[in-house]
């Protein structure tokens, strides 16, 4: 074996700032899964198209090196739609029984670093065909000149369908035509929602009584089948009527129970009651029993409106509201406010006086505030005014205006709310007015509390007292920046006692905070208020947080730790730290960029610390220092790896590239290791024959002897004078060569999963399988298929129709190749000729048919000529079969399986291939060594991949 480099030379092949095969990242989108169709709607963009509730499955393929990273994103609309937050870090994109709302524009977006990254997309077209709806209405109008009213009923189908949905009119089983019966007409009406056709009949005549059937189609689009809707029109056909046992709003007590009945007085057929409720869906508890909803034991929770919904498809639902309303009272509040004329903060004789009394209560006009003076009720007088609903007040608000104090209005006063006749308890608030009761508060901050530093991740407390007045009011908090909301996420917080206590406090809730006296439950007057600081203090953010540092033996190497931020800034201990261990060295000055300096040696490529310290905690600087030289890079866009050997081997043309190959003592060669099941099968040492690895440059090894179809995981790592680097590793797999040549070892042999391109015709009754001689099942017949494939090897696989169970004679598997452009193809003397040469086996009394046909045109309107047939038992040995094609255009190749009359019928397929060139060996000049790519594509000529590889490779072998 030999190993050699590859450096790119020619614009042809990848160069990116003079890096070598160091290539930005490039992306194609494949599909595979359930699709019905792809098409291709711009030279950019294709359109996939599925049916809902199957499995979408989109492959990224990508290419560049290093091996970039795959993301995938969605958008609904057009392609200037910013990408979606939530993404997918996967090759394969994956959805299991896709809905309609999953359709859109697919994005596939490749990075590794090196250029621009490469962005592809694919619009997914999700197929679907709902049921349809169909409703009656009904007109009656005057007719001119006569004495008669003429009835005309509306026949309205709407059904939501991708693609729009074609509509059929029945009358029992006899097809509407509008151009036969002058009765009736069909159209399409304006501003309807989804895809409506309306079927008119005019004046009624007795034949229009019968039954009516809607049937929708999207033309067995994905298999769609069509469905539709019957529904028979008599004269006794009249929309529902409903009336409801309760008033439109209904007001009750916590506890109670609601029965509300929705009754139906008119409709044919007979209407379908439902209930529903907004906002949200039914209560848990909620009972449904026909027309009537039972809630038991409501709660506050249960409020809101219901909706008794009746429908027979005839005219418009009929729809009746009841709001529900579930009584409340919480948070009885007072407010004192000193005469406002005077700008008084203080009771005074002579002045005036209010107070009032709030209370959140629902509903809120049915509240009920009465007033006590020492516990007699109060009545309007000419000094004592009573306000139910205070204008100058928050709505809801009761007020008692004290006119001209006098000393027997110093009193202690009551307000009691409650609602008349419920069960709801009454809520009362006292408030003692007198000149010493009533004083206007002060509010502080405790010494050293106006700024408090804090630990991150420590509970905090911010403290503002009201120190003096009465009555003492509540607190609230809020931040003092604009447009900051407090840690709990709402505005304001109240605090009876003015403690704001903060949890797991974390730098972004740092800042000023604003405490304020609450304008109730005391003085309404001029807010006292005042600021506290939070300080949160955090350990130093520091960069690198790790770094891996490679150098050459003996040079000398510098390590250094930045420190970005800090709080406090000031820095109180930096310390180096080697394999875990204090390096005993004078104390570092307390900078921000502490550095460490020494030269490096086979004992000393450790790991370092930088730890940096503050008073509210220590980081690191973690540094990972070695003379090994840093790890391969595998590359894997190596065209056509494999290469095909005799007695069912083939080979691996493995390549790589060295990262950084002059940062460390020069690479002498590399360890290769090749393990299969976790059993090393080859170690080798590949030696570069004293030639150094260049950044960017390709290094290439050809692993022998590996078995089809098996896969390996292959490990390397550089080797140097004075270590050996750390191992990389990759699988390895076999994979059919997609080019089919004339010689007979390249052949698809169906080796690997993806079978070369081939999938299954969704259309058929089931499908051809992949097997080998070790995935058979040891209980199949005997007297039928074959025992290996075509080689002869158990490894080797091919592909079979199952004749057992459930199979059915005449059933049909197709199995179709992948779509050949031959417009990519061209030839002075037409249509190019090409070559389809493939191995059977039909072992069996019971062997049904193998068919061969050429498919030509798109998906929707294809076009099958049959071109080889084979029936009944040919014996127990494979055999080979060819025959030419001329086709004009894009072409498939279908390999057809039909089951015979029982289980003894296996039918095996193995080494197919697709050659330009008619099936005899003619020296063609026109044809010679040309080959397809059975994705299509054409790959180049012998002569042609000579001169390319002439102006793209140099090849530099080391013996």
């Amino acid at each position: 074996m030999e190993i050699f480099w590859i450096l790119i030379l020619s614009s042809v092949c990848p160069l990116v700032n003079g890096q070598g095969v160091y290539a930005p990242a490039n992306a194609q989108i494949v599909h595979s899964g359930a699709a019905c169709n792809v098409k291709d709607e711009s030279i950019n963009e294709r359109i996939y198209t599925i049916k809902e509730g199957d499995t979408m499955v989109l492959q990224c393929i990508v290419k560049g090196h290093p091996r970039p990273q795959v993301r995938w994103t969605k958008t609904a609309g057009s392609a200037s739609d910013k990408f979606q937050e939530t993404s997918i870090y996967n090759e394969t994109l994956r959805i299991e029984g896709i809905q309609r709302v999953q359709g859109g524009r697919y994005y596939c977006k490749a990075d590794n670093g090196v250029g621009v990254a490469a962005i592809k997309s694919i619009r997914v077209d999700v197929q679907y065909l709902d049921t349809p709806v169909l409703t009656v209405h009904q007109t009656i109008s005057d007719v001119r000149g006569s004495y008669y009213q003429e009835k005309t009923v509306f026949l309205r189908c709407t059904v939501n369908s991708n693609p729009p949905a074609r509509f059929i009119w029945k009358r029992g089983n006899t097809l509407i035509e509008q151009s036969k019966d002058n009765g009736v007409d069909i159209y399409e009406p304006l501003y309807t929602q989804g895809e409506t056709k309306v079927l008119k009949l005019k004046n009624l005549r007795p034949k229009d009584f019968a039954d009516y059937t809607c049937q929708v189609s999207v033309r067995n689009v994905c298999n769609i089948e069509d469905k539709s809707v019957t529904f028979r029109l008599t004269n006794a056909t009249t929309p529902p009527i409903i009336k409801l046992s309760v008033d439109d709003t209904v007001v009750v007590d916590p506890g109670q129970d609601v029965v509300l009945t929705c009754e139906v007085t008119a409709g044919f057929p007979r209407p379908t009651v439902t209930w529903s409720r907004y906002p949200g869906p039914l209560p848990l508890s909620a009972q449904v029993r026909g027309p009537t909803l039972i809630l038991r034991a409501v709660t506050q929770a249960d409020a809101g409106f219901y909706n008794c919904t009746a429908f027979n498809n005839v005219g418009n639902p009929a729809r009746k509201n009841v709001n529900l309303v579930v009584r409340t009272m919480t948070n009885l509040t007072f407010q004192i406010t000193p005469d406002s004329n005077k700008d008084s903060e203080t009771i005074q004789i002579g002045r005036d006086l209010k107070l009032s009394c709030h209370v959140d209560a629902t509903p809120q006009d049915k509240v009920n505030y009465t007033w006590y003076k020492n516990g007699v009720p109060i009545f309007n007088s000419d000094n004592l005014i009573l306000l139910r609903s205070d204008p100058e007040m928050e709505p809801g608000t009761s007020s008692l205006d004290i006119v001209d104090i006098k000393f027997s209005d110093l009193a202690t006063y009551s307000c009691m709310v409650n609602f008349p006749g419920s069960r709801v308890p009454e809520l009362r608030v006292d408030v003692n007015i007198s000149q010493s009761s009533v004083t206007p508060p002060v509010l502080s901050v405790p010494p050293g509390g106006q700024i408090v530093s804090i630990s991150e991740g420590g509970n905090a407390e911010l403290v503002c007292l009201v120190t003096e007045g009465k009555p003492r009011p509540p607190i609230l908090w809020s931040r003092t920046e604009k447009d900051l909301v407090m840690p709990s996420g709402i505005p304001v917080v109240e605090t009876p006692d003015g403690r704001l206590r903060l949890r797991n406090v974390s730098r972004d809730m740092m800042g000023g905070y604003r405490c304020q006296t609450a304008p109730y439950n005391g003085l309404n007057i001029k807010r006292r208020e005042a600021q506290v600081q939070l300080n949160v203090q955090y350990p130093p953010i520091l960069d690198p947080v790790f770094q891996d540092v490679r150098s050459r033996t003996s040079q000398t190497v510098t390590l250094k730790c930045t420190v970005q931020r800090a709080n406090p800034t000031r820095l109180t201990e930096i310390r180096w730290l080697r394999n875990g261990n204090f390096i005993r060295m004078s104390l570092p000055g307390l900078k921000e960029s502490p550095e460490l300096k020494f030269k490096l040696e086979p004992n000393n490529s450790d790991t370092y610390e930088c730890r940096v310290s503050n008073s509210a905690g220590t980081s690191s600087c973690t540094f990972n220092v070695s003379s090994k030289p840093y790890n391969a890079e595998f590359y894997f866009d190596t065209p056509n790896p494999v290469r095909i050997l005799k007695g069912n081997n083939y080979s691996y043309n493995l390549q790589w590239t060295q990262k950084d190959p002059q940062a460390t003592e020069r690479i002498v060669g590399y360890w290769l290791n090749v393990r299969k099941n976790k059993q090393k099968i080859l170690s080798k040492q590949v030696d570069l024959g004293g030639r150094e690895p260049e950044k960017g440059v390709l290094m290439s090894y050809t692993i022998p002897d590996l078995r089809i179809p098996l896969s390996y995981e292959v490990r390397l790592a550089p080797i140097t004078a004075y270590s050996t680097g750390d191992y990389v590793s990759r699988i390895i797999q076999y994979s059919e060569p997609y080019t089919y040549p004339r010689s007979s070892d390249k052949v698809c042999g169906f080796e690997d999963e993806r079978i070369c391109g081939f999938t299954q015709d969704r259309t058929d009754v089931f499908d051809w399988t992949r097997q080998n001689n070790l995935t058979q099942n040891p209980k199949r017949s005997t007297n039928t298929g074959p025992e290996t494939d075509r080689s002869g090897t158990k490894e080797g696989y091919y592909m079979y129709i199952e004749a057992s169970r459930p199979r059915a004679e005449g059933d049909k598997a197709r199995l179709l190749s992948p779509l050949f452009n031959v417009s990519s193809v061209k030839s002075p003397k037409g249509p190019v000729p090409y070559c389809v040469s493939f191995y059977y086996h039909m072992k069996g009394k019971h062997i049904g048919t193998l068919n061969i046909f050429l498919r030509m045109g798109s998906f929707a309107s294809a076009l099958d000529l049959l071109k080889w047939t084979k029936s009944g038992h040919q014996g127990p040995d494979w055999k080979r079969a060819d025959f030419d094609i001329s086709p004009s255009g894009p072409f498939q190749i279908v390999f057809e399986g039909i089951r015979g009359l029982n289980y003894e019928g296996d039918i095996a397929i193995d080494d197919v291939s697709i050659t330009i060139g008619k099936c005899k060996r003619e020296n063609n000049l026109d044809n010679a060594g040309k080959t397809v790519l059975i994705g299509g594509s054409r790959s180049l000529p012998l002569a042609s991949w000579l001169t390319f590889g002439l102006s793209c490779f140099l090849s530099l072998p080391y013996r």
